[in-house]
């Protein structure tokens, strides 16, 4: 694909293109409030927001025309941008609860924070934990997005729960949501903890000397 890419098409357009796209699905979230048709404008911006992201390092490296200091400060921080957008726009819409939208998106910055670290004391860029990277990721959304506009007889589930001494009902999707974050932040603390015990071996520490 990046081969076949027009010339006047560059990878930052690609960047902003993947940024657009995050806008446009987080819309959808937050309009099928209103009509569950708008979760089609979703489905379009996550494919946007998988073009962009996906193939705008491709082209650089294709074209040759890499830019490693400026490449890697934009990429990772619209990447930033675009799971909060996404994930407010999903705690937005009635699919899912709020809170439980941005633990997700705090769990999964927590490990975007791990890998740039690591690329810092490894050399090594991870984007995969747990057989589950960027694109696992986007079909999981689209797969739980589609049940919900498909499915609507799952929308009459609902559970109250106390939280703190507040009411708070649960629908299927917030336990769907739940069990991301559950997954996302047990890969977190074993590659965390995993780590941890590999970097000091490797740095250990020193002994004290005697008076």
């Amino acid at each position: 694909m990046a081969n076949k890419m027009p010339e006047w098409v560059s990878s930052d357009m690609l960047t902003w293109v993947g940024l657009l796209g995050a806008v446009i699905a987080a819309f959808g979230y937050a309009l099928s409030n209103y009509n569950l048709c708008w979760l089609w404008l979703t489905y379009v911006g996550i494919v946007m927001n998988w073009f962009g992201d996906s193939l705008d390092g491709t082209l650089a490296r294709v074209r040759k025309q890499q830019r490693p200091v400026y490449g890697f400060y934009l990429d990772h921080n619209v990447d930033g941008i675009t799971l909060t957008i996404v994930c407010v726009g999903a705690g937005l819409s009635n699919m899912v609860h709020f809170s439980l939208a941005m633990l997700v998106l705090a769990v999964y910055l927590l490990l975007s924070i791990y890998t740039y670290i690591n690329i810092d004391l490894k050399g090594k860029h991870q984007l995969t934990f747990g057989k589950m990277g960027p694109t696992e990721f986007r079909l999981i959304v689209i797969l739980l997005t589609m049940i919900y506009q498909f499915f609507p007889s799952v929308h009459n589930y609902a559970k109250i729960t106390t939280f703190l001494g507040k009411p708070v009902v649960w629908g299927m999707f917030d336990y769907f949501i739940a069990g991301v974050f559950v997954i996302l932040t047990i890969i977190y603390l074993v590659t965390l903890i995993k780590d941890g015990i590999e970097f000091a071996k490797l740095d250990p520490l020193p002994k004290r000397k005697k008076d």
